[in-house]
C-alpha cells in the first residue's frame, strides 16, 4: 500500500510572518549595543578620547559661529558678538556692555578698520580662549601676557600657534618640560586647541594686538576685561589650578584697577608659581617647575579626571 502523502502545513498567518524576524529584531540591538555603544563598555581612556573629541567639535562650531558674525560684520564685529559659548555669556552676562567695553570694542575695530598695521588675532579668534573652554568645564587656567604678533601666530589661546607655524621658543620650552615631567613626545605643532576642550583655559591677558608691536593694545581695557574673568571663575568656582609663569601671570592674583582686590580665592584654588618659560627666563625656574604633573595629581584628588597634556 502506498505511503500516504504528508499532511499539508497549516496556512501561515500574517503573526507567523513577523513572529521569527521579530525575535531576531529584538535580540540584535542588545547584542549591538554590548559591544559597540554601550558607555559601560568603553574603558577608562576610550571614555576620555570620545568626550575630548566630542568636546573638540564643540570648540570648532563655536569657532564657525564666530566666524559667520564676523563675517556678517565687515570685518570689524562687536565684541560681544564674538562670545558666543552660552555658559560664559552667561557668566559674564553684560560685561561686554560697560563704558569701558564699549570704549575698548571702538578702539579694536578702529584699529582694524584704519590702523597702520595689521591686528591679531582675527576677529573671530579673539575669543578662542572661551569659546574653546566653557565656563561649567575650565580645571585649570595658564595665563599669558598679550597674543604673538607675528602673521599667522595668534590663534586665542595663550601660547598656541596653528599648525604648520613655527613653535616658538616659549612653547618650545613648555615641551621641553613636559617631556621632562611627564615623558610626552614633543609634538610637531604647537596647536594646543586639545588642552583647551579638555577644561585648561589658555587666557592672555590683553586679547589683541598690532603686528609686530608686542603689548600696543595695553591698557586699552583688555586687563579690566581679563580681570574680571579670573575674577568669575574664582568666585563661581573651587577647585581650579592656576598656572602662573612669570611675573606678569603672577601679578594676575591682584586686581589692576582696584587696590587690595584678590582676584584669586587662595583658599578655595591651587596656585602653581615658576618663572616664564621664554629662553630668557625657562632657567630660571621654570625647568623642573613639574606644573603639568602637579596640575594632574591636584585633579585626580578632588575626583576630577587628569589633563592628557600629549598633543
Amino acid at each position: 500500500m502506498p505511503p500516504s502523502p504528508p499532511t499539508p502545513a497549516a496556512p501561515k498567518t500574517i503573526a507567523d510572518f513577523f513572529a521569527r524576524p521579530a525575535k531576531r529584531l529584538r535580540a540584535a540591538p542588545a547584542a549591538s549595543l554590548s559591544s559597540n555603544s554601550s558607555p559601560s563598555s568603553l574603558s577608562p581612556e576610550q571614555r576620555r578620547r570620545a568626550d575630548t573629541n566630542l568636546a573638540l567639535a564643540r570648540a570648532r562650531r563655536n569657532l564657525r559661529l564666530a566666524e559667520s558674525k564676523a563675517q556678517a560684520s565687515g570685518g570689524a564685529p562687536k565684541l560681544e558678538e564674538l562670545l558666543v559659548e552660552e555658559t560664559w555669556a552667561e557668566a559674564l552676562r553684560g560685561e561686554l556692555r560697560k563704558s569701558y567695553a564699549l570704549e575698548l570694542c571702538r578702539f579694536v575695530a578702529h584699529e582694524r578698520l584704519h590702523g597702520p598695521l595689521p591686528v591679531y588675532p582675527p576677529p573671530h579668534l579673539v575669543f578662542h580662549a572661551l569659546n574653546a573652554t566653557p565656563f561649567d568645564r575650565v580645571k585649570a587656567v595658564i595665563i599669558g601676557q598679550d597674543p604673538y604678533h607675528g602673521p599667522g601666530q595668534a590663534m586665542g589661546l595663550s601660547f598656541s600657534v596653528p599648525e604648520g607655524i613655527k613653535i616658538p621658543s616659549s612653547l618650545g620650552n613648555i615641551f621641553k618640560e613636559l617631556k621632562k615631567d611627564l615623558g610626552c613626545t614633543v609634538p610637531s605643532h604647537g596647536n594646543l586647541e586639545r588642552w583647551a576642550v579638555q577644561g585648561v583655559l589658555m587666557l592672555n591677558t590683553v586679547l589683541t594686538v598690532r603686528e609686530h608691536q608686542a603689548n600696543s593694545h595695553a591698557k586699552k581695557g583688555w586687563e579690566q576685561f581679563t580681570d574680571e574673568v579670573i575674577k568669575t571663575i574664582s568666585q563661581k568656582k573651587s577647585g581650579l589650578v592656576f598656572l602662573l609663569w612669570g611675573n606678569s601671570a603672577q601679578s594676575k592674583t591682584r586686581c589692576v584697577f582696584v587696590l587690595f582686590c584678590r582676584l584669586i580665592d587662595e583658599t578655595k584654588h591651587h596656585i602653581l608659581k615658576s618663572a616664564h618659560p621664554s629662553g630668557l627666563s625657562a632657567n630660571r625656574g621654570f625647568f623642573g617647575c613639574r606644573h603639568f604633573s602637579k596640575t594632574n595629581e591636584i585633579l585626580e584628588k578632588l575626583g576630577l579626571s587628569a589633563i592628557d597634556w600629549q598633543l
